[in-house]
């Protein structure tokens, strides 16, 4: 199968370029070929592209040596081959030296189709090392670039452990600048204590290998500043060849901050681990057991610790109550503040039983204890199990719910008070007596529930809270609870997003 050429033949012979192309044709070329011979002919066809240029030497008014003059203005890459009837060794060894690939003679054109083939095979070969070098030079220049504006310090070291190359970034991470510290030992930058017997380069190499398919080895250790500051830093290392030789590369990162941050975590961590423990044992141990009724009660903190609170109090004159609060925010702080709230609320109520004045009192205390930032929402009830009736009391507490038998909502126990610690004057009073009646579910929650949200921003809401309880009204009070809180975790999709849920839900038997 004939190969396509495209030829730009440089003669004033119309024969003689006739003859050229059959010449390649016979060859295996199938070629397309166009004739000039002026110069300003030359320079229009060389705005096309073609694979091969054949020019006479002497044309009338225009020579191959103009023609390689304007073909090396161009910068052009093809095989330029001189044919001509009659030069002499010296005229055709000076057009070579001006960029001819070859020349041969009128006389002798057997030599064309080898000259050619010749030709074409090595300006392929040429073509492809520069494509090469153009691709090596660009590589480097992307490597250089990523190297240069990398924010970790980079080292290049030789065996001897001397910095041979140090990316900009090198002052950030230890105040030298690149050049400060080129042609030093790698020992600049370590304390003398976390210089073992060997040094330098052999430090990182005595390493474990944290990634075996790569050789890479990692460490944390302390690096040493200009001015003798120390850093921590975590060292990436590896071996990698450079030119045959065997180098050391060294990625650096000044993880002073992240250390310190992460103590910091750790710390807080630890403070809400103890604050969850002291709260976790305020809690009631167990559930309270009253004839008649079927009680229980539990709190699912967002955080560690949370604000949320629930209580089962001795009152005065034997009398039996329930607690539920919720201290503004989440954290160590709120859960310090619910706990003194605690222990107001329980001490008060040893010589009272009145919920409204059990409240006034220790809204006045905490008034004293609480910023302008914090309060804390409350329902109080008291619970006669003789009578099956609730009093309460509720400083700006969500309402409890009160369901009947077929899952209606009976009724809604309201707010009848401001929240405590916002105003210290602030007097409470008891609520109207509610008469409970057999198969009530009484719900006394903190908003965790009410308020919870799922993608589409739509509120579980007191509905989703009562249908809950309906749906699950036959299983023990302590298990309505656990599925009121999975349900809440479940809607809401994510439950980082998820507030505290505490409730306390009294079932009355039959």
């Amino acid at each position: 199968m004939s190969s396509p050429l495209r030829v730009l033949v440089i003669e004033d012979s119309e024969f003689d370029a006739r003859m050229l192309i059959r010449l390649l044709n016979r060859g295996g070329y199938e070629t397309d070929y166009r004739r000039v011979e002026t110069a300003a002919d030359l320079r229009a066809a060389f705005t096309e592209h073609w694979d091969l240029v054949l020019s006479d030497y002497n044309l009338p008014g225009f020579k191959a040596p103009e023609a390689l003059e304007i073909y090396q203005e161009l910068r052009l890459d093809m095989p330029f081959i001189i044919i001509s009837g009659g030069i002499g060794e010296d005229i055709a060894v000076a057009a070579m030296k001006a960029g001819a690939h070859d020349y041969l003679m009128k006389g002798n054109l057997a030599r064309l189709v080898p000259a050619v083939e010749r030709e074409l095979r090595e300006h392929g070969v040429r073509r492809a090392r520069q494509q090469a070098v153009h691709e090596l030079r660009t590589s480097e220049e992307r490597y250089r670039l990523l190297w240069e504006t990398a924010t970790d310090a980079i080292l290049l070291m030789d065996t001897d452990s001397v910095i041979r190359y140090a990316n900009p970034a090198v002052e950030k991470v230890f105040g030298y600048q690149p050049e400060e510290i080129i042609g030093e030992n790698l020992t600049l930058l370590l304390p003398a204590e976390n210089r073992p017997e060997t040094v330098g380069v052999q430090l990182f190499k005595s390493l474990h290998i944290s990634d075996p398919r790569s050789n890479r080895r990692m460490v944390e250790t302390v690096g040493r500043c200009k001015g003798d500051r120390m850093v921590l830093i975590e060292v990436v290392f590896n071996e990698m060849d450079l030119d045959s030789h065997k180098s050391y590369v060294a990625f650096i990162r000044d993880i002073t901050e992240r250390k310190r941050a992460e103590k910091e975590l750790m710390d807080h961590q630890e403070q809400f681990r103890v604050a969850r423990e002291i709260q976790q044992h305020l809690f009631p141990k167990e559930s309270p057991r009253i004839e008649g009724f079927d009680i229980a009660g539990a709190s699912f903190p967002a955080e560690a610790a949370g604000g949320d609170y629930y209580d089962y109090l001795e009152m005065a004159n034997d009398g039996f109550g329930v607690v539920v609060g919720d201290v503004t925010g989440h954290g160590v702080g709120p859960a310090l503040l619910m706990a003194e709230t605690r222990a107001y609320v329980r001490i008060v109520a040893l010589n009272r039983d009145d919920v409204g004045r059990i409240l006034t009192r220790a809204n006045a205390a905490l008034s004293d204890d609480i910023g302008e930032e914090r309060y804390v929402t409350m329902f109080l009830g008291r619970l006669d199990p003789e009578t099956k009736t609730l009093h309460y009391c509720s400083a700006g507490h969500p309402p409890a719910l009160i369901l009947a038998k077929d899952g209606s909502v009976r009724a809604k126990l309201r707010r009848t008070g401001i929240p405590l610690g916002i105003r210290r004057e602030s007097a409470y009073k008891t609520a109207e007596s509610v008469q409970l009646q057999s198969d009530d579910l009484v719900v006394l929650l903190t908003d965790g529930a009410e308020e919870a949200t799922n993608a589409a921003g739509d509120f579980f809401g007191l509905d989703g809270v009562a249908k809950t309880l309906h749906e699950n009204r036959d299983r023990p009070a302590e298990d309505i609870v656990q599925a009121l809180y999975d349900r809440v975790r479940s809607f809401s999709e994510n439950p980082k997003d998820l507030d505290d849920v505490t409730a306390i839900v009294i079932k009355v038997l039959p």
